[in-house]
């Protein structure tokens, strides 16, 4: 997996598709309204995200890939903010173009308590009239070389079946690859892509034929194949994985999330992760997979998300919340931007005992997301001494994964935190009240961006060092 990811680098891309803002509006609520029985959500504070195939483009270039996007927005200010994301994304956006017809397609979500309570949008579906289509068909024209395009088709009217046959064609004469996300029916403007990915629900409609087990399924699949000329397919299907398929063989793949706390987006980062890794030459199987991980880690995030290449590294090796130092760097800078309070402490947590839950339980309470920066086997050797750690740095990061509150774990080479908190950048430095405050490294550059250092009472008689002692005077018995 490691090597497929570092394949994916610099993997050209052109997207295409209808072009979406989300704005999510975070709040609380305390009271049933007088008006009606409903809820009164009191805002507290706003964030915008881009959706749709723009949400593939930016999964694309989280994933190393360089982006080119191709849709529509309104001429309207939301138009001006979807381009300065885009802007600061990297993804390029010569192909977004924008249409006074029509309004930039908004979808407001508002949340609180960790639920959404109610979505409104604002778009039109309507195909877009001769002068708009004539400029799409132009770009694409026009666009360059590609290894591959992704159509992340939403049914908001960019992928009419003139831009489809048009795209379909032109992709096919440069033997490159075209992945399509299909949106509604029927399919038939999707014929001579090279691959599909349609969930299970959209794959049943197509194939006018209800899905209730692994036969039905490879039964519309098979069926789709052949009536459209496909030469791949990759059906969703939720809980129950990915049934994906060849021409000669089929493979149903188990669904690889931990937990499920929002759907939004999800085939937006499979499509994206499957064809990064399909257009930079990986075999289909293995492009699948490498999706599978991907969009099983997205749907334990509220809302559109993309995912770093060690996170998927890291669940495909077992430690879903391992991080090397290299990598944190890049998720910490995604976390503060979504407004994300971090929590940072470290240490050798050698022999994990009830003081160290005590401690950790603590320093999570003081954020949204706990870091640990772990010391390690070689740091801890020339902090302990030549007899520790007991146990090795890996079997330390998984006891710590395990743990319900620790949400990322890095490893560190240096005697002393004070890079990595550099690159974390966290709101909170948490140690415990064995230090001063003045004593904690790293507490000077917390407190100079805004930031704060806080002791944490320890448990009494808690310690590694009595553990092992006890260890000892019991083996001499």
């Amino acid at each position: 997996m490691k090597e497929i990811l570092q394949r994916l680098q610099g993997t050209r891309v052109l997207v295409v598709g209808d072009l979406m803002v989300d704005r999510y509006q975070w709040g609380e609520v305390d009271r049933i309204s007088p008006e009606a029985p409903v809820p009164v959500v009191k805002l507290l504070g706003e964030e915008l995200r881009l959706g749709g195939a723009a949400n593939v483009a930016h999964n694309l270039t989280v994933l190393g890939c360089a982006v080119q996007l191709c849709g529509l927005v309104g001429a309207d200010p939301l138009a001006k903010e979807a381009l300065r994301l885009l802007e600061a994304m990297g993804v390029g956006h010569r192909g977004v173009i924008a249409d006074a017809d029509r309004p930039t397609t908004e979808k407001t979500r508002i949340m609180a308590n960790n639920q959404q309570m109610l979505r409104s949008d604002r778009e039109s579906a309507a195909p877009p009239g001769p002068e708009i289509s004539g400029k799409l068909m132009a770009f694409l024209r026009k666009a360059g070389r590609f290894d591959g395009v992704i159509v992340s088709d939403y049914g908001k009217g960019v992928i009419s079946e003139r831009v489809m046959a048009a795209l379909v064609e032109t992709v096919r004469k440069s033997g490159k690859k075209i992945v399509v996300d299909p949106k509604g029916l029927p399919f038939d403007k999707y014929r001579g892509a090279t691959c599909l990915t349609p969930n299970e629900n959209e794959a049943a409609a197509a194939a006018r034929s209800p899905i209730s087990g692994e036969e039905d399924a490879l039964r519309a699949a098979r069926a789709l194949m052949g009536e459209l000329s496909l030469e791949f397919l990759c059906m969703t299907r939720g809980k129950r994985g990915v049934l994906a398929v060849t021409p000669k063989e089929h493979r149903f793949l188990a669904a690889r999330a931990h937990e499920v706390f929002d759907v939004t987006g999800a085939g937006d980062t499979f499509v994206a992760a499957f064809g990064a890794a399909f257009f930079a030459g990986e075999p289909f199987f293995e492009s699948v997979t490498l999706a599978n991980v991907a969009a099983g880690i997205v749907v334990g995030r509220v809302g559109t998300a993309t995912v770093l290449p060690e996170e998927i590294l890291s669940a495909t090796e077992g430690l879903p919340k391992f991080f090397t130092a290299a990598g944190i760097e890049a998720l910490a800078r995604r976390l503060h931007e979504q407004k994300k309070r971090i929590v940072f402490t470290n240490g050798c947590f050698d022999l994990l005992h009830a003081g160290h839950i005590q401690y950790l339980q603590e320093s999570r309470k003081l954020g949204d997301v706990l870091i640990i920066g772990l010391n390690s086997d070689a740091s801890v050797r020339r902090l302990k001494g030549p007899n520790r750690p007991v146990l090795q740095e890996e079997d330390r990061a998984r006891l710590l994964g395990a743990l319900a509150g620790v949400d990322y774990v890095v490893v560190f080479e240096e005697d002393d935190p004070l890079e990595l908190i550099r690159k974390i950048c966290p709101d909170v430095l948490t140690k415990g009240a064995d230090y001063t405050l003045e004593g904690v490294v790293g507490g000077d550059l917390v407190k100079k961006w805004g930031g704060e250092v806080r002791l944490i009472p320890l448990a009494e008689n808690r310690s590694t060092s009595g553990l092992i002692e006890k260890i000892a005077k019991a083996k001499r018995r």
